[in-house]
This record gives structure tokens, C-alpha cells and sequence, in this order.
């Protein structure tokens, strides 16, 4: 299987050992990964802040790149929900390059439950955890189970998780609760953003944790600067770069 792995930007710039990790992992797995080294921005800034004609062309170019692998891989809910979900009013409707490409994508976890049938990873993390679960992972993905929904959904990431020795993963009180961040929303509504992360952080912390967990780097950029500027007692780590064997960093 030739897949591409989608480095989402704020990974690219802040966080490129998540990205390094998920490509580790895909290997490990057997998989051939390519990085096609002219792609972009999916769009999903600007078509969060209305902007659709800009959003357009990116769109477009975005297809271009990606429509020729067997599969897309994204260690990211949002930025994979953008191109499953909201990509739709800028193609049109028989567009074969782009439906293949809508219905190849996947975020990572996804990926290697779904379409890998991956159940275990080998290794070790050997301390107490918690998940965050994203809102674009559960809502638009559903990569777990919601309060919304009476559904019952296995939880991609938990599978995962949970199969490394060692690791606790602990109960919270509010499991699907957002985070705050939701993109531009953490800066036109700063503090009702920042009201609602330390909320999620408390539950978090309360709950005994050391880290939490995720797999989505924008919400855990979010929470992680609330957690430095408030001393919170909690680490954050992205599930590729747990899953991947890469050890909790010393505070």
C-alpha cells in the first residue's frame, strides 16, 4: 500500500517529532510512506473563518497532490474531517480524483485500526494516563463514542493505547468534553476559550493523571500553555508519539 502521510501545518512548525513518529509507526507496520514535499495547508483556517473563495484553491491543489496514493494519513482529526467532510463544495459531485482522495483519507488511528486491522502495538508506557478526545475525532470522524449519540463506538485511540505494558489510562468525569481551542474560536473568544481549556485540564488532573493524551496537537497546544502558565501537574504527548515509544519528557 503507497501511502501519503499529510503533516498538518502547526505540526509541521511546532510539533515535526509527531509527525516523525507517525512515520515510524506507519513503517513498522509495513507500510510504504511517501511525504510529497509540495503540500500545503488543507484550507481548514480559512474556511473556519468564512473564507471559501480563498479555501478554494487550496482545495483543489490539495487534491492534486494527494489523489494518486492507495491512502492518506493524517496524525490529525480536524485536518482529516476538513478533507472527509467540508471538502465537498469545492468539487463537483462526479469529480473522481477528489471522491477517491475523500474516501481514502484517514487520520492515523483510524488508519491502523480500520484499515490495518492493528489491535496491538509492542512497547511500554509505564504511567497513568488520560484521553482527550477531539471534538472533530468524535463528531464529524467518530473515532469513539459521543454524548450525543446513544451510539456505541469502539474508541480507536483507547485500543491502541491500551495495549502498551504498563499504562494506566484513568476515568474523567466529562469524556467528550471540548477542550476550547476550536481554531480561530481560541482568539476572536480568548476567554471563553481559555475558561473552557482550564476546565478540561482540571478534570484531567483530578482525575490523577500524568498525561494526557491525544490525537489531535491543536488541542493539546491549547492545554498545554494553559498547563505551563497555571503549573498545572500534567504532561501532554500527542498517541503517535506514545505509540511510536518515545518517552515522557522530565517537567
Amino acid at each position: 500500500m503507497n501511502v501519503a502521510l499529510f503533516v498538518p501545518c502547526y505540526i509541521d512548525q511546532f510539533f515535526p517529532d509527531v509527525a516523525i513518529a507517525t512515520l515510524e509507526l506507519l513503517e513498522r507496520q509495513g507500510v510504504q510512506v511517501h511525504f510529497p514535499k509540495n503540500q500545503t495547508c488543507c484550507g481548514q483556517p480559512m474556511a473556519n473563518t468564512g473564507c471559501e473563495a480563498d479555501t478554494a484553491p487550496v482545495a483543489r491543489q490539495f487534491v492534486e497532490i494527494f489523489s494518486g496514493y492507495d491512502a492518506v494519513v493524517c496524525p490529525s482529526g480536524s485536518c482529516t474531517s476538513m478533507i472527509r467532510n467540508h471538502y465537498n463544495q469545492f468539487f463537483a459531485s462526479d469529480d473522481e480524483n477528489f471522491i477517491k482522495l475523500r474516501d481514502s483519507t484517514y487520520e492515523l488511528c483510524e488508519f491502523l485500526v480500520d484499515k490495518l486491522n492493528v489491535r496491538k502495538i509492542d512497547g511500554q508506557f509505564n504511567h497513568r494516563v488520560s484521553i482527550h478526545s477531539s471534538c472533530h475525532g468524535l463528531r464529524e470522524l467518530r473515532l469513539a463514542g459521543c454524548s450525543e449519540q446513544m451510539v456505541p463506538r469502539e474508541n480507536k485511540l483507547r485500543i491502541l493505547l491500551e495495549s502498551l505494558g504498563g499504562v494506566e489510562i484513568l476515568p474523567l468525569t466529562r469524556t467528550d468534553e471540548c477542550c476550547g481551542f476550536g481554531g480561530t474560536f481560541a482568539v476572536t473568544e480568548r476567554e471563553t476559550s481559555v475558561a473552557m481549556g482550564v476546565d478540561r485540564i482540571q478534570d484531567h488532573v483530578g482525575a490523577g493523571s500524568e498525561v494526557m493524551i491525544a490525537g489531535d496537537m491543536s488541542c493539546l497546544m491549547h492545554m498545554q500553555g494553559l498547563i505551563r502558565r497555571r503549573k498545572f501537574p500534567l504532561q501532554v504527548m500527542h498517541i503517535a508519539e506514545v505509540l511510536a515509544g518515545r518517552p515522557l519528557k522530565a517537567l
